[in-house]
């Protein structure tokens, strides 16, 4: 059922700064993820999924890929008539020299005419750096049935990491009664997902007013919601159960690839009732040597391996070489670990060598090694 009535907006525009190398020239929603990937498919394809048919992209940092990237919405089965996925780099200086959102409602505040040009009744808010499957019609309907001004997106976390998260605290009906921003001592685990969606003409009026606000953040944590709730405006929870991942850390990304080694894994990309779309790369199938040895590996077309793999994801056209041992590790596309060589723990940058009889990473260690240069090994 098409949801003409609800705009997506997707906020792309993070610098992703603990990613390190991985987002020094990427915007991290283009970030390589889960073989053949980027993490900005996930909510791309949500929408198309659910019904949505006008997308809006907010990038801003090193968006020169996603920006190609995203504009090619038959990707995602967004380019028919009435339908499409637009980029929207900011407008405004927040500085003499960078362009740049000043905050989440910012970014909405700054598109407000490429919104009203639809009219819609609703907007739905996404962040476009987490990887998850969600029906957004669905979390409509539940806004809808609950006469709601807005309606956030939680999940359950444990209560002893709830203070990473922007925590939701609600009655027994879902009705929010206050938001604490990664509170030192949460009263509940109900962590925002960083999905949201409004109606749209009461949304736009507190905007616009926020815009004035020179003691504002233009943040919908810190500004719009709270603001809301002090209104007494009508606030609630959609309670999601499934598989959710802020990829924001280095080891964060890591987990949510090892995941997919899990044959009954939650996220289950292979399930063609709800499609994750993504660029169609054409490359040969993949091709396993006579002397490989794999076990629980997600191996993508177009990788060679003729070495040892455990317990690893390998992208597009990654490469393991004769005697090569590859273990508890990410290969992203074009990765290719030479003869000899060796990789534990770690994560390997897209088109990065690590050279012949090279030692990478440690398979005692706490967090997951980077590796996005090349490491010269024996000539």
């Amino acid at each position: 059922m098409k949801q003409n009535n609800m705009l997506a907006m997707i906020l792309a525009g993070g610098r992703g700064t603990r990613l390190h190398e991985l987002t020094k020239k990427v915007a991290k929603p283009a970030v390589s993820y889960g073989g053949k990937y980027r993490i900005i498919d996930f909510p791309l394809s949500n929408c198309a999924n659910s019904g949505i048919d006008v997308v809006g992209v907010l990038t801003q940092y090193e968006s020169i890929l996603l920006n190609s990237y995203v504009a090619a919405g038959r990707r995602w089965g967004l380019d028919a008539k009435d339908s499409g996925v637009y980029v929207l780099p900011p407008r405004e200086k927040a500085d003499a020299n960078l362009d740049v959102y000043r905050g989440t409602a910012d970014a909405i505040s700054q598109n407000i005419d490429f919104i009203d040009s639809y009219s819609p009744d609703y907007l739905l808010i996404l962040s476009g750096d987490h990887i998850y499957k969600m029906d957004y019609s669905e979390m409509l309907a539940h806004h809808k049935a609950c006469g709601a001004d807005a309606t956030i997106a939680v999940i359950e976390v444990p209560l002893k990491e709830a203070s990473r998260f922007g925590i939701m605290n609600a009655n027994e009906t879902g009705r929010i009664v206050e938001f604490e921003e990664k509170p030192k001592e949460p009263k509940s685990n109900l962590a925002s997902m960083g999905i949201y969606i409004f109606d749209w003409k009461l949304l736009r009026k507190m905007l616009m007013a926020d815009i004035k606000n020179p003691d504002s953040n233009h943040d919908f944590g810190k500004d719009i919601i709270p603001e809301m709730l002090r209104d007494g405006r009508s606030l609630y929870t959609y309670k999601f159960q499934g598989y959710w991942k802020d990829v924001g850390t280095i080891d964060s990304l890591w987990e949510a690839n090892m995941d997919l080694l899990d044959k009954n894994n939650a996220l289950d990309l292979s399930d063609n009732s709800w499609k994750i779309y993504t660029e169609d790369v054409t490359t040969p199938p993949h091709y396993i040597g006579p002397n490989a040895d794999i076990k629980r590996a997600f191996i993508t077309q177009g990788c060679i391996l003729d070495g040892e793999v455990k317990n690893s994801v390998l992208f597009t056209n990654a490469k393991v070489m004769t005697g090569a041992k590859v273990y508890d590790s990410v290969l992203m596309p074009g990765a290719v670990v030479e003869e000899g060589a060796v990789v534990h723990r770690a994560i390997i940058a897209d088109g990065v060598k690590i050279g012949k009889n090279a030692v990478v990473g440690d398979p005692n260690s706490e967090h997951i090694e980077l590796i996005s240069k090349r490491v010269k090994g024996d000539e």
